[in-house]
């Protein structure tokens, strides 16, 4: 129960940043306070040993283009389902819309979740949470896949900062659960962007 109470800790302090207006410099500032987190021991998923020597996460350049204005479409009536995660642990979600993105002219359809836990903490009510794969995973990027967090749009669109993609926990220690990415959201695109694998 512990570890799962700190990974969704993990999420809480994470989303807080979702609710900044996307810029290039709000990537900055996204980056830097994920490395301070991850340089504080009372936050850090990392091991002991890792934490030691830790001075920063690898990051690819923050690149605009990852700045996207995507397409919103609410999907409705869908069922609470139970997610994968690297462990037995299977907390509930809901798929709460899909976004269209268009990158190098081609476009993508992603799908967005709800935590159900997650959404019934004040402050949360709108979280949305992003999983995705690309063709960087196991390459540059972690294997696993990389995490989002969006808040639900006032509009029929929504801004994605690929900038801000980060690793689950479990990209640096092993006895985190962390959700795994649903097949109908791997990318047939290299997103280079955000951070990229701890340790080759």
């Amino acid at each position: 129960m512990k570890k799962i109470a700190l990974f969704l800790l993990f999420f809480i302090s994470i989303t807080a940043k979702a609710q900044e207006t996307t810029a290039p410099q709000t990537s900055i500032e996204f980056q830097q306070d994920l490395n301070k987190e991850y340089a504080n021991p009372e936050e850090s998923p990392l091991s002991e040993k890792d934490l030691k020597t830790f001075k920063s996460l690898d990051f690819y350049p923050i690149n605009e283009k990852y700045i996207i204005t995507a397409q919103f479409k609410r999907t409705e009536n869908e069922h609470v389902f139970k997610m994968k995660t690297s462990t037995s642990r299977l907390p509930e979600y809901r798929k709460y819309g899909e976004i269209t993105i268009v990158l190098e002219g081609k476009t993508f359809q992603l799908n967005i979740y709800q935590n159900i836990e997650l959404i019934h903490k004040k402050g949360f009510e709108d979280y949305l949470f992003l999983p995705f794969s690309d063709e960087s995973c196991g390459k540059e990027s972690y294997i696993g896949g990389r995490y989002l967090d969006l808040r639900i749009p006032t509009s029929n669109t929504i801004v994605v900062d690929f900038n801000k993609a980060y690793n689950p926990y479990c990209a640096y220690n092993h006895k985190y659960s962390c959700p795994k990415v649903p097949l109908e959201n791997d990318l047939n695109i290299a997103i280079l962007a955000g951070v990229k694998k701890f340790h080759d």
